[in-house]
């Protein structure tokens, strides 16, 4: 049981008490369901591969959303994971393309732009592409990837746009934070 418990804590957001509860539960579920979950385990494994365009997760090379016709051609959405395309994609709206950089820049960790996929989108950038999205998480380090990806992309003629920041639905004003503020101010819309 501790081997249990020590592997599933080393999964992200989950800590010893986490991981105890998970194995106590699986104590209680019938072996078959356990061998279930085990086997997904495996085949997400040996099954999920990165797509040759994107570098979405993948089962088939290249992956649905690069080889759906249906999909908005001209625009690419840039994301830093696979799980954020996961996120857009929830919303059922945006119908353009991704590429997924691997990361942000980030100097204090030794990552710079050779150690994310920039290359890759470069190459993408092609007379077909009218316009590139920069989805970067809004932090310090997503920031830093944004600004460096328009000075790389502006001069090509392709426009760039920024997701809109502001104020979540369903707060309070009283309760944002200055920056959440000052960014929603900057970002208004007409009415």
């Amino acid at each position: 049981m501790q081997r249990a418990v020590e592997e599933l804590a080393k999964l992200p957001g989950i800590g010893k008490k986490s991981a105890q509860r998970l194995v106590f539960y699986l104590l209680k579920i019938p072996r078959e369901e356990v061998v279930e979950l085990s086997q997904a385990l495996i085949n997400v494994k040996d099954k999920a591969a990165y797509c040759s365009i994107c570098f979405n997760i993948t089962e088939s090379d290249p992956c649905s959303i690069c080889t759906n016709s249906n999909r908005e051609q001209s625009i690419i959405c840039v994301v830093e994971e696979a799980n954020d395309v996961a996120a857009l994609e929830k919303t059922g709206e945006y119908k353009g393309l991704y590429h997924i950089l691997g990361g942000t820049l980030s100097p204090l960790d030794g990552i710079g732009p050779d150690d994310l996929r920039i290359k890759e989108l470069l190459v993408r950038l092609t007379d077909e592409v009218k316009e590139v999205i920069l989805a970067n998480n809004p932090n310090a380090e997503g920031e830093a990837t944004a600004l460096y990806l328009t000075k790389l992309i502006k001069p090509l003629g392709i426009k760039t746009s920024r997701l809109a920041r502001g104020i979540p639905v369903g707060t309070d004003i009283e309760y944002a934070d200055e920056i959440t503020l000052l960014k929603a101010i900057e970002g208004r819309t007409p009415f």
